[in-house]
């Protein structure tokens, strides 16, 4: 790939609050960087690119970086690989948005040119500081493969692009020592920063010593001087590497949506501190309280619990982000999904990973959980509308749901139970992820499996099955929802690992509701209203484009009813 280098050198000097910030850089910017793969990228030869999931031209990505707001624009970063479909060659791609849809692609904002990153420019998070001046903390990888922080703030603060960037000549901020004890390898991805009633900005940092994971804090009084904590914000022994922090606010009492700024802390704030786990590649989250003077967070129920801790999604997805819009007050939540298929295919195909629809993030009612919802401005890709009135499925049924775009859809559909004594009984309680892979769509039961069949050929060959399935355990009925891709694809070079989690609904006061995004190469299904969500990668042979179709089915012996079923065909969203 042939790339020009054109280097430009700056220094400013900002005041903010009681600091000044002098910084500077000299960057290398790749104007010339090729846009369009080879492969070619028609539906017919890429029946795997999403048509309204983030995702750029060619590939790989991972993380989503510091997303924010930005003089009426939404910007997002992300770890991007501009020389191949695999991990490497990190460097912050920039696409900006109006509406969180539609996406337009800028030159990238952050890449290798100091010491301090010279061998990468891994994860980090933007803060918004005094006079609306954003300014990015990030991970870079200095000469020695020590993992130390840095700092940006972009060179023309009146650009609502924010094109250029450049960097402290004190860079780097943050860095292990001996004197720290911090391990030089674990030590990466510094959250969005929070500012305390002492005036003093905090920051987390993900690291471990040994097998226990923890979130380091500092403390500075300008954003430039940082200085570690007597002690870590929060820790916990056996669960490895912490990578990817966040840690923010909710609201404890209604209207419950309405999100929070960072810093906002109280009697009506709980707090949230999420972890995405190295060892099992998995994003947990905590609620708890957090004490703003001692600076410790103490969650209601710790990684230490006999109780399973909580995640954002229970399929594939990794290394969130979440930012506080005060626009429209509220906490969108940023993911990303990598691929199920293998290299191989990948580097065939010539990209690799997307990202999910944002999501609108706030606490549950009960104070036990987060709930999860597509932002709203997703449905204005929503044509064609098909509405069923309600229906019942009796055991065995499957009824094709036509005139939508199967393999490019936004599905709602709710089922009302009633012949609870057809439940099968659980006489102990097992992983639900095993459960749904013992337990799967083909598996006749008492009431369920009945839910959907996306992706699904013609002689259902092919199919992903996300469905609800009921069972008895001690006098409760317990529901378990399930995204089972066992069947998804012919080709078994894919991962095809079935997916599940327990909903804390009652359905016997409760329809039990499910909204699935389908899209290609990708699931992405929110149960109970949101209380629970499972992302999955599906690669059908057969069941790719016009050939796919969709179906809602009954498996188990009790009939159901469908009491809502709404389903849209999606437009392609601008995703340059």
């Amino acid at each position: 790939m042939a790339i020009s280098a054109i280097f430009f050198s700056a220094i400013i000097f900002l005041v903010y609050g009681n600091g000044v910030l002098p910084t500077e850089a000299t960057h290398h910017v790749y104007r010339n960087l090729q846009t369009l793969s080879s492969h070619d990228h028609s539906s017919d030869h890429q029946p795997y690119r999403t048509a309204y999931h983030f995702q750029p031209p060619k590939n790989w990505i991972n993380d989503p970086n510091a997303p924010m707001r930005y003089k009426g624009l939404y910007h997002l970063f992300y770890q991007y690989n501009p020389k191949g479909a695999v991990w490497g060659n990190i460097v912050w791609a920039h696409s900006v948005s109006k509406d969180l849809v539609n996406w337009t692609p800028l030159d990238h904002a952050i890449y290798p040119s100091q010491q301090s990153d010279i061998n990468g420019c891994w994860s980090g998070s933007a803060t918004t500081l005094p006079g609306g001046k954003p300014a990015i903390l990030y991970t870079g990888i200095d000469p020695n493969n020590h993992q130390v922080q840095n700092l940006a703030i972009p060179k023309n603060f009146s650009d609502p692009f924010l094109r250029e960037w450049v960097k402290s000549p004190k860079n780097p901020l943050m860095a292990p020592t001996q004197a720290n004890q911090i391990n030089s390898s674990s030590f990466r991805d510094p959250t969005t920063a929070w500012k305390g009633k002492d005036g003093y900005w905090r920051v987390l940092i993900g690291s471990k010593v040994h097998r226990r994971g923890m979130a380091i804090l500092y403390k500075s009084k300008n954003f430039v001087n940082w200085v570690q904590a007597e002690h870590p914000l929060h820790s916990s022994e056996g669960t490895g590497m912490w990578e990817c922090p966040d840690f923010y606010p909710v609201l404890n009492k209604s209207p419950l949506t309405t999100g929070l700024d960072t810093s906002v802390n109280g009697d009506h704030v709980r707090h949230v501190l999420k972890v995405s786990l190295d060892d099992t590649k998995h994003d947990h989250y905590l609620i708890g309280s957090y004490d703003s003077a001692k600076d410790i967070f103490t969650p209601d129920s710790g990684f230490e619990s006999t109780k399973p801790v909580l995640r954002h999604d229970y399929g594939k997805y990794y290394a969130s982000k979440t930012i506080f819009e005060d626009g429209k007050n509220r906490r969108v939540l940023f993911g990303w999904v990598n691929e199920s298929s293998s290299v191989a295919d990948d580097i065939e195909k010539g990209w690799s990973g997307i990202h999910t629809i944002p999501r609108t993030i706030w606490l549950h009612k009960s104070g036990k959980q987060l709930v999860q919802w597509p932002v709203v401005e997703i449905e204005s890709l929503r044509v064609k509308p098909v509405h069923w009135p309600s229906r019942v499925v009796n055991g065995g049924e499957t009824i094709q749901v036509t005139g939508v775009t199967a393999a490019q859809a936004d599905v709602e559909i709710s089922f009302e139970v009633n012949e609870f004594g057809k439940a099968e009984v659980l006489d102990h309680l097992e992983d639900p992820q095993i459960l749904c892979g013992r337990k799967g769509a083909i598996v006749k039961g008492g009431l369920g499996p009945f839910g959907l069949l996306v992706f699904a050929s013609r002689g259902l060959q092919e199919y992903t099955a996300v469905f609800f399935r009921i069972f008895r355990y001690q006098n409760k009925n317990l529901v378990l929802m399930c995204s089972d891709q066992s069947r998804s694809s012919l080709n078994n070079d894919n991962d095809k690992t079935t997916y599940g989690t327990f909903v804390d609904v009652d359905p016997l006061r409760e329809k039990l509701s499910l909204r699935t995004l389908i899209d290609h190469s990708v699931v992405e299904s929110f149960e109970g209203e949101g209380r629970a969500c499972i992302t999955a990668r599906v690669y059908p042979t057969i069941a790719i484009n016009e050939k796919a179709q969709l179906y809602a089915f009954n498996n188990g012996t009790a009939s159901v009813k469908i009491t809502k079923l709404s389903a849209w065909s999606m437009k392609k969203a601008k995703i340059n």
